[in-house]
């Protein structure tokens, strides 16, 4: 009997977005959960390498997408990799635009009538006051540039000050400005996963240190600095509630394969949701993976779920 030839993967890591190192850390996970006996893994990193992909491409049968932020959860990569004819794990270029930018899928969720704190955009040009965003939504408030993860850029401010230093630095990052209220409660993700008939995950509970503000940029990636509890200790109709608002926000922005929203449980038993994320973290122990091992998909077994769900999407 012949052999089964073995499925030639190309990991796409790193890339030019303030998530680089992220990317990159959980590319070595990746490479190294992906069955040997099924798969040709070759990494590529697309600040660097796309001249070697093109080249490559005749001989590729998959792409696995392992960036995060602009230029690969954007619909970018996904776009390129569509031109090059490879098939790839995820949302295509629609989705994953559509839930990069926060204005626009927070639009989208209000359409769907899935629930969201008020907020404002502000751009470079200005023209708006922090005065006026204070009169208009109150204090705090949340700042975070529209197209950056990880919680780059973004800050929570208390005073007309920390608003003002806070739409400076989000400028910095983006030329527009999501300013939100700030809801109080507990962190919740859900994450979805499937194609045409998707199933919601176990939620996780995400608690910062109480050195943190909220789940920033260190609090997300130094170890020790959050608690993560998968399954999230939630009654029953709360946590399936959560879950409907997960698989809602994935329909509602045209996403595939898999897709993890970030929700805040209010004390009133409220959920707000905040964004969905297209290419969630990817290492064994991200909160992605913690909510498929909960699920009975070990880490290697998930990845090839996806791999297996983006050959049949695209």
């Amino acid at each position: 009997m012949e052999e089964k030839r073995k499925l030639r993967v190309a990991l796409l890591a790193g890339g030019k977005s303030g998530e680089r190192d992220v990317s990159l850390d959980g590319a070595k996970g990746v490479a190294q959960a992906l069955d040997p006996e099924k798969f040709v893994v070759k990494q590529y990193d697309t600040a660097s390498d796309l001249e070697a992909l093109v080249a490559d491409a005749p001989e590729i049968d998959f792409a696995f997408i392992l960036l995060h932020g602009l230029l690969g959860e954007d619909g970018t990569v996904q776009g390129f990799l569509e031109l090059l004819g490879i098939p790839y794990q995820g949302s295509g270029v629609l989705g994953s635009a559509l839930a990069m930018d926060k204005n626009l899928a927070k639009e989208m969720y209000r359409l769907h009538g899935l629930p969201v704190a008020d907020w404002e955009m502000v751009d470079v040009r200005g023209g708006t006051t922090a005065s006026e965003l204070i009169e208009r939504l109150g204090l705090p408030l949340v700042v975070k540039p529209i197209c950056q993860g990880s919680s780059i850029g973004m800050t929570i401010a208390r005073t007309a000050e920390d608003l003002a230093t806070g739409i400076k630095v989000a400028l910095a990052h983006d030329s527009r400005v999501m300013v939100e209220q700030f809801i109080a409660g507990r962190e919740v993700t859900a994450g979805v996963l499937g194609n045409d008939v998707p199933v919601a995950l176990p939620l996780v509970e995400i608690i910062p240190g109480e050195e943190y503000d909220f789940f920033d940029y260190t609090a997300k990636y130094k170890p020790g600095a959050t608690r993560e509890i998968c399954p999230a200790p939630l009654d029953e109709s709360l946590a399936a509630r959560a879950q409907q608002y997960g698989l809602a926000a994935h329909r509602a922005l045209q996403l595939r394969g898999y897709s993890r929203t970030d929700m805040i449980l209010t004390q009133e038993g409220r959920f707000v949701l905040l964004e969905t994320n297209t290419i969630p973290g990817m290492t064994a122990t991200s909160l992605f993976p913690q909510a498929a091992a909960a699920y009975g998909l070990p880490f290697p077994v998930l990845l090839e779920t996806l791999i297996e769900l983006g050959m049949q999407s695209k």
